[in-house]
């Protein structure tokens, strides 16, 4: 199953990520509960980790919140060496483009090769700015 992030506004669609499959996107927040969190699954990034992981919406108040947590991981990943991409599809989409990556923040990607938690900080900008939420597909 898919997973597709969006913004809409007055009912047309302004933005929205694609990141793979439910169990790619669910390998990120696994990567940042262990790594980030010490294994303590919420206790820093409540809005990103204590989600369902497929459904529903971050409401336009939650991703002011959202926002925050992501820069700090986007910083935090930025230090850390380079992980195995968590999906073959990634890596595959990585050397087609011809990246390699730098930090494992590059070892995250959305299906157009963007590194996830950047496109997911722009998503949860536009939400804000907008005052929509961002709703799972």
């Amino acid at each position: 199953m898919s997973l597709y992030l969006c913004v809409f506004d007055q009912g047309r669609e302004v933005d929205g990520i694609d990141a793979g499959a439910c169990s790619d996107f669910n390998a990120f927040r696994h990567f940042v509960t262990k790594q980030l969190e010490g294994g303590q699954a919420g206790s820093r990034f409540p809005t990103l980790i204590l989600h369902s992981d497929c459904s529903g919406e971050w409401s336009a108040d939650a991703c002011a919140c959202l926002g925050g947590e992501l820069r700090a991981i986007e910083a935090a990943m930025r230090e850390m060496p380079p992980v195995e991409f968590p999906s073959d599809w990634q890596r595959d989409l990585a050397q087609s483009l011809g990246r390699r990556p730098h930090s494992a923040l590059d070892c995250f990607l959305d299906t157009d090769g963007e590194p996830l938690v950047e496109h997911l900080i722009r998503l949860s900008n536009t939400a804000r700015a907008l005052r929509q939420a961002i709703f799972f597909q």
